[in-house]
């Protein structure tokens, strides 16, 4: 198995603005940015989270 297409990037809330999750995906099978429905810690609720990259 090769890992070198595998890139490490954070879930960013767009309503609070902090990195509340951490993942990795296929850079060469997925080339558009993740958008999911997270739950934010700091404002208790679900909200839109959105794909940045990571310092690795």
């Amino acid at each position: 198995m090769a890992k070198g297409n595998r890139i490490k990037i954070g879930l960013k809330c767009v309503e609070c603005g902090d990195i509340n999750y951490s993942t990795v995906k296929n850079a060469k099978t997925q080339t558009e940015k993740l958008e999911l429905k997270k739950f934010c810690p700091r404002l208790n609720r679900h909200t839109i989270h959105k794909e940045v990259k990571l310092k690795s």
